[in-house]
């Protein structure tokens, strides 16, 4: 997002490689099918206020410029890392936790205990991939894309034309 794509993009070209954006994404508060937040068709962050954030442990030394959930800097009045996709989903269920993400979620990972509600916020994510700039995908990497890409297109998103 915004927040983070100064330093990221500073990051990524002294390496030598190149991010190649896929979609834009608004984000999505992903909670427990029986959190009382389910009735809402959109939810804001004053909404979030009383519970659990969850969010993933990006190490001692890690940047918050990492982190894997947009927003992450802002204040929360109970904040729990965790280091486990697992881990993630049984606290979104059993203390009705939230974490904010893209909005893409895989009923075949969370047995459709998990939803994804838009979140009203004036932010967007670009996710995508990286590349080296040097080493053409192979064969198998453009098939994968191709896969992703309709993956993608699957959950309603625009994937952008790059190849």
């Amino acid at each position: 997002n915004k927040f983070n794509q100064t330093v990221l993009s500073r990051l990524i070209a002294d390496k030598d490689l190149s991010f190649v954006p896929l979609f834009e994404a608004r984000p999505h508060v992903f909670i427990g099918r029986d959190n009382p937040l389910t009735h809402k068709q959109e939810l804001t962050l004053d909404d979030l206020r009383d519970y659990p954030y969850l969010s993933y442990e990006q190490g001692d030394t890690s940047s918050f410029y990492f982190a894997e959930e947009i927003l992450s800097t802002l204040p929360h009045k109970k904040h729990i890392r965790i280091s486990d996709r697992a881990t993630i989903f049984n606290l979104m269920v059993g203390l009705n936790g939230y974490t904010i993400s893209s909005g893409i979620i895989s009923s075949e990972l969370n047995d459709e205990k998990i939803v994804a509600i838009p979140l009203k916020v004036d932010d967007a994510m670009t996710l995508g991939y990286l590349r080296h700039k040097k080493i053409e995908l192979s064969a198998t990497a453009q098939r994968y894309l191709t896969l992703l890409k309709q993956h993608i297109q699957g959950y309603g998103f625009d994937v952008f034309n790059n190849n």
